[in-house]
Order: structure tokens, then sequence, then C-alpha cells
């Protein structure tokens, strides 16, 4: 896939899938805005990316800094005036306990980052994705949202509402070249399925390098869908909202 001089925004770039992605959208010929909080990490992701002959814009910062994520919209606007994709990978599991015995803080964690951060991804990004001839925006999801798995409340309900805010997002966009879709990876080889599910082999899981061409393929221009989920164990699409 040919993707040459694109632009794409990719959070939690700095490993798991959000890595994946990044490297896979740099060999296609994408300049990867890499978002993470760890600065060594990234770097390693910048060396990679060079290795294989693309560039990248390292951006470090935490997701629950909003005035960075702000910042971080006029700063693309100033340097190239669009934005091609954005991929928003980042995300945290929390605590997995029962609702009644979650902390608060750990809760507001999680809705900051699964759900708020990427509103606030939207409210920065959004006229940059308009600017593009094909802006394209993919939210990580999980199967989680609509099992109610006893003691995953707070992901459960922050994974529910984010597929309600892209969901919100996909009819806003209707009426534009800018397209918005969900991708739910199911069980891979990433750090938050190992704290998931800490007695689990991880060498019997996909490595997040299997859902990279998933991810290409949703973010290239040529994806008409809007308003979608794919489901990469059943490799199914579904479109969101009432049927």
């Amino acid at each position: 896939m040919n993707l040459r001089d694109r632009i794409a925004v990719v959070t939690g770039a700095s490993r798991g899938i959000g890595r994946a992605a990044a490297l896979a959208l740099a060999e296609a010929g994408v300049h990867v805005i890499a978002v993470a909080r760890t600065v060594g990490a990234l770097e390693e992701l910048d060396d990679a990316i060079r290795a294989k002959g693309g560039a990248a814009t390292l951006v470090p910062f935490d997701l629950k800094d909003f005035a960075a994520i702000d910042r971080l919209g006029a700063a693309i606007y100033q340097r190239w005036g669009r934005l091609d994709m954005l991929f928003a990978n980042a995300g945290v599991l929390g605590t997995l306990t029962p609702l009644a015995h979650l902390e608060p803080r750990t809760f507001d964690t999680v809705m900051t980052i699964n759900v708020t951060a990427n509103w606030r991804l939207i409210r920065s990004l959004d006229p940059l994705l308009r600017q593009s001839d094909a802006g394209r925006a993919l939210f990580v999801t999980s199967s989680a949202a609509a099992k109610f798995t006893p003691y995953w409340g707070a992901y459960a309900v922050s994974k529910a509402a984010l597929e309600a805010l892209v969901a919100t997002y996909a009819g806003e966009l209707a009426q534009t070249r800018a397209k918005v879709n969900l991708i739910d990876p199911g069980a891979m080889r990433t750090r938050m399925r190992a704290q998931a599910m800490p007695g689990e082999d991880p060498a019997t899981l996909p490595a997040p390098e299997e859902l990279a061409p998933h991810a290409l393929r949703m973010l290239s221009p040529d994806y008409a869908g809007s308003g979608e989920l794919y489901e990469r164990r059943s490799g199914t699409t579904r479109k969101l909202g009432p049927a």
C-alpha cells in the first residue's frame, strides 16, 4: 500500500498495537506523528522508522494533558495545514474489581484516557481531518463494551462511551470527505492483555503486527466506510448505531 506523503497521528505509539501501526504506516510512506508518554520508547520507534526509510515527528506527552492535545492540533496546522489520518490507539485498563470497590481516581483515569482524551483529539484535529482530501480517523474499542463482564466495569463503560462518541462523530461527518471508524483487535499479545489475564501464555496470542494491515486498510483513502466497527477475530464489519 502506497500512502506516500500522507500525515498520520498515532497515539500510544511507543509499544504494542500503536507501535506496530506506526511502523507499518511509515513503511507505506506516511509521515507519522507519534504520541506517547515515554521519550525513550519513542526514540526507539524513531530509530526503527528511520531504518525502514520512513520519517516521524515525536510528540511526548500524557493524554491527560488536554492543553497539549490542543497544541498538537495547532502545530500540525502550522506545519502541514491538514491531517490525513488519526489512529487513536492509546487506552488503559484500570483495575478489575467490583464496581463498588473501584477507587474514584482509577475510574476517573480510565474515563479520562479512554473517552475524554479521544473527544479532545476530535475537538483539536477535526478541522485538520476535514482539510484532507480523504481524512480518516480510527479508534480502538473492545468487545468488553457489549459483554458487561463482572469486574470489568470501568473499562467496559469507557469503551461503550467511546463507541457512542465515534458513532455520533460519524453522523456529523456524513456530508464531508472525512470518515471515522472503530477497530476491535480482540485478544492480542500486549501489555494490557497481560495485565488483564496474567495466567495466559502470550505465545498463544497474535502479535500486534497482525492488526497493522487492517488499521492501514481502514485509514487509507480508498476505505469508504464510516461509522463502522471491524472485529479482527471474526473478520466482520458492522454498522454502528441503531439497525
